[in-house]
């Protein structure tokens, strides 16, 4: 049976949309590099989401501080640079997302609205060897395959 809107199918062959969280570190930018060669692979289109957190007062403050969503901005621009210097090169098809909220939430929303084969992200710890926070939650959340990568 053919799933229903919005939802994940299962069983069908290959993948049309992998999505990917990207945040600047080691494991992003492992997770990011081994999504491009997935996408590249399957043909499908790769989509980089940036996930900005709101742990700061000044996004909870009714005045907007500058500050803060420059950083964000910034972020995103620069990461769409990047991907046009190594993905177009590669004739991998992307997009960015930028998306504010819970890291794991936003990228299963994000997915959601995609219609994402997959979520893939870096491996990241909580100091004690164990899964970061951000992976744990993902992996409960998502109803797709999530790919967790050193």
């Amino acid at each position: 049976m053919p799933a229903g809107e919005g939802e994940f199918e299962i069983g069908k062959d290959g993948l049309a949309v992998v999505v990917v969280g990207v945040d600047g570190g080691g494991p992003g930018i492992n997770a990011a590099a081994w999504a491009a060669g997935l996408a590249r692979r399957e043909r499908a289109r790769l989509v980089l989401v940036y996930v900005e957190p709101l742990t700061t007062a000044g996004y909870w403050t009714p005045i907007p501080l500058a500050d803060n969503t420059d950083a964000g901005t910034a972020f995103v621009e620069g990461l769409r640079h990047n991907a046009a210097l190594f993905l177009e090169s590669q004739g991998v098809r992307w997009e960015v997302v930028h998306h504010r909220g819970d890291a794991a939430r936003g990228l299963e929303k994000v997915a959601e609205e995609m219609r994402a084969d997959c979520i893939v992200i870096g491996r990241s710890h909580d100091g004690t060897g164990a899964l970061g926070s951000t992976a744990k939650t993902l992996i409960n959340l998502a109803t797709r395959p999530v790919v967790v990568v050193p």
